[in-house]
C-alpha cells in the first residue's frame, strides 16, 4: 500500500498526521514516569482531547462563543500492520473505534483515517509521502505532524520532503525535544499528551 491509496477523497483545511506507535510509546513513558512522580494512577489518554490540543498548538482557533465552527480536519494515523490498537489511548482500536469515525466541537469536525503500514516502503517514508502531498494541496492550510522523532532518518525524510513547501502553509512538527532545521514550526509533544492524560500543572510543581 502506498500513500495515495489512503488519502482523503477531498482535502481539508487542516490535516493531522500521526505515527501511531511513536505517540503511543511516548504516552506510555509519561504514564509510567508521572505516575511515580505524583503518586497516583494515570489513565489512558483521551484521544479526542489530545487531537484538540494538537490542533490548538498547530494554530487552529476555536469558534466564537455561541457559534459553530465549520472547519474540517482530517486525522491520518499510520500504524504497523501487527498493531491493531493503541495501548495507551481511549478509544484504542483502529478498526471499529477510530478509522472512519469523527467528532465535532468548537474547533470543527475531525475525521479519522487509520491505515496499517505494509509493503516496500517504510512507515517513515509513507508519513513523509503523505506530508509532502498534503503540503502541495492548495486546500490544506495547516499540517500537523507527529513523526518518530527518535528515528533521525524519519526526521531527515520530512526535512527533505517539506523543504519546498509553500511558506504560507503552517506546518508544525511535534516532538519531545526540539530538532535541528526543517521548513516547519515545532511544538513539544509532551504538553498535549499531559493534557490528554489528565496530568495537572499543580501536580508536578
Amino acid at each position: 500500500m502506498n500513500a495515495t491509496d489512503i488519502l482523503p477523497a477531498a482535502w481539508t483545511e487542516n490535516m493531522i498526521l500521526v505515527d501511531a506507535e511513536y505517540v503511543d510509546r511516548v504516552a506510555f513513558d509519561l504514564i509510567v514516569n508521572f505516575g511515580r512522580m505524583i503518586g497516583r494512577r494515570i489513565p489512558a489518554a483521551d484521544l479526542a482531547r489530545w487531537i484538540d490540543c494538537v490542533a490548538l498548538d498547530g494554530g487552529m482557533k476555536p469558534a466564537a462563543e455561541g457559534e459553530a465552527s465549520t472547519t474540517a480536519t482530517t486525522v491520518v494515523m499510520v500504524h504497523d500492520v501487527k498493531s491493531p490498537w493503541l495501548e495507551n489511548f481511549r478509544p484504542s482500536a483502529f478498526e471499529g473505534e477510530i478509522s472512519g469515525k469523527a467528532f465535532s466541537d468548537n474547533l470543527g469536525e475531525f475525521s479519522f483515517i487509520a491505515v496499517s503500514h505494509e509493503g516496500l516502503s517504510t512507515k517513515a517514508e509513507m508519513i513523509a509521502d503523505i506530508a509532502e502531498m498534503a503540503s502541495m494541496q492548495k486546500e490544506v492550510r495547516r499540517l500537523m505532524i507527529v513523526a518518530d522523532a527518535d528515528d533521525p532518518s524519519a526526521i531527515d525524510l520530512l526535512r527533505n520532503r517539506l523543504r519546498n513547501a509553500d511558506d504560507e502553509k503552517r506546518i508544525t512538527l511535534f516532538a519531545m525535544q526540539p530538532v535541528a532545521g526543517g521548513n516547519f514550526r515545532q511544538e513539544i509533544l509532551g504538553y498535549s499528551l499531559m493534557n490528554a492524560l489528565g496530568i495537572r500543572a499543580d501536580e508536578i510543581k
